[in-house]
């Protein structure tokens, strides 16, 4: 069974999870990995190939569409960046077998149109929070058999649950320390606890001239918070923390939430905000806390900090609930079962352009709004910080594309 499998690049979750994929998959499956960017990494990159599969950069559009012709079938590792849908629009496919992994929920935006969703023969997504999107609630009407759910975070396996140590328990932030994921009132909940042993070890590539690190600068406690840096051993990292604080914004671009799941493998206790994506994961009282509001969590913390009893039964709980749920063999057998029932169905020319349109500015616009709705440039965040999935993103990798100059001066 030979798998193509089509993506922008292979760092960050998307290449994590596979990398623990590509080490569980039985022998018959023939793994090929074409990026449609160099990498800047090869982290994940060794792992996968370590397994057996084959990785290559894309020399052009034509060199995909050679590779498709040598595959059984080909999977689309989805998210909105610039390449992936210029790849679409733009390669000269030839019949397939076609598979979409969605590492973007579409439950706010970036947005999935259900037309593309329609034309692939499968689409996955990675969170069963995005059945109640409104590209699903469209799909449905027409056919029901497309849509799955296959897990891509992974948990730690073989953990121990955290007993109560002589110390005032730890806390800890693992992810995106930037106010595009993390809720802006995660200082003023750490802020208002009146204990003043409280420290949160906050974890990742943080901007020090930025807005977060400006917002933590301004709190009465400031010293109740460092700034650890990135980290490439998440499991070292959360070793001496008890709580893991992970309060995001309402429409973070999140879906599998790999942070959180480590986080719960390893024994942490989670407080979360009532998101989708957290949603699926937390079982609220159970295996961690789900909150509604900002001072709500600040209030669940306090109650953590106090009930050592408490932290070990969702430790225990939390560890029992992933290791149940979210091991890279499950989503391994799902994807067996998935591709072989593709195997027994015909390849077909698939038209990706009608769905996403066929400029840089379309593709873009495709993942702001459905078709048939207005858009303007106010409505979107014009920062000239190329950010994923921003129009800056898209503007830099297509720079002078005029399709940009017209939806500025117009909007949609």
């Amino acid at each position: 069974m030979r798998i193509l499998h089509v993506t922008p690049h292979l760092g960050g979750g998307v290449g994590k999870a596979h990398a623990a994929l590509s080490a569980v998959l039985p022998e018959i499956v023939q793994q090929t990995f074409v990026l449609l960017e160099p990498p800047r990494e090869r982290r994940y990159i060794d792992r996968i190939e370590a397994a057996g599969a084959r990785v290559l950069t894309a020399d052009n559009l034509a060199h995909v569409a050679a590779l498709t012709r040598d595959s059984d079938i080909v999977q689309f590792e989805f998210w909105n960046h610039p390449r992936m849908f210029e790849c679409l629009a733009r390669t000269e496919f030839p019949a397939m077998r076609s598979v979409f992994w969605s590492h973007i929920s579409g439950i706010a935006r970036p947005l999935i149109q259900p037309a593309l969703m329609a034309e692939a023969a499968r689409f996955v997504f990675t969170t069963e929070a995005s059945l109640a999107s409104a590209s699903v609630a469209v799909l449905r009407r027409r056919t029901h058999k497309k849509i799955s759910v296959i897990n891509s975070g992974f948990g730690f396996p073989d953990a121990a649950p955290r007993i109560a140590r002589r110390r005032a328990p730890g806390i800890a932030y693992l992810g995106t320390v930037d106010f595009v994921k993390m809720h802006p009132g995660f200082f003023d909940a750490i802020d208002a606890v009146g204990d003043d042993s409280v420290h949160v070890a906050v974890w990742g590539e943080v901007d020090p001239q930025g807005a977060v690190v400006a917002r933590a600068n301004a709190m009465r406690h400031p010293d109740r918070v460092e700034f650890m840096g990135r980290t490439s051993d998440a499991a070292a990292a959360l070793a001496s923390a008890d709580i893991f604080f992970y309060p995001l914004q309402r429409d973070h671009y999140g879906t599998a939430e790999n942070a959180l799941v480590e986080a719960m493998s390893l024994g942490l206790a989670p407080l979360v905000l009532d998101n989708p994506a957290e949603r699926a994961i937390v079982q609220d009282g159970q295996t961690g806390f789900i909150a509604s509001s900002i001072d709500e969590i600040g209030s669940l913390l306090e109650m953590l900090l106090l009930l050592p009893d408490i932290r070990e039964k969702i430790s225990r709980n939390a560890i029992r609930a992933m290791t149940e749920t979210r091991s890279p063999a499950m989503s391994a057998q799902d994807f067996m079962i998935l591709w072989l029932a593709m195997l027994a169905e015909p390849a077909r020319v698939c038209n990706f352009a009608n769905a996403i349109g066929s400029t840089p500015a379309e593709w873009f616009l495709s993942t702001q709004r459905f078709a048939g709705t207005a858009w303007a440039p106010a409505d979107h965040d014009t920062t000239a910080r190329p950010a994923k999935g921003t129009l800056a993103h898209f503007e830099s990798a297509f720079a002078g594309d005029d399709s940009f100059a017209r939806l500025k001066k117009a909007g949609a």
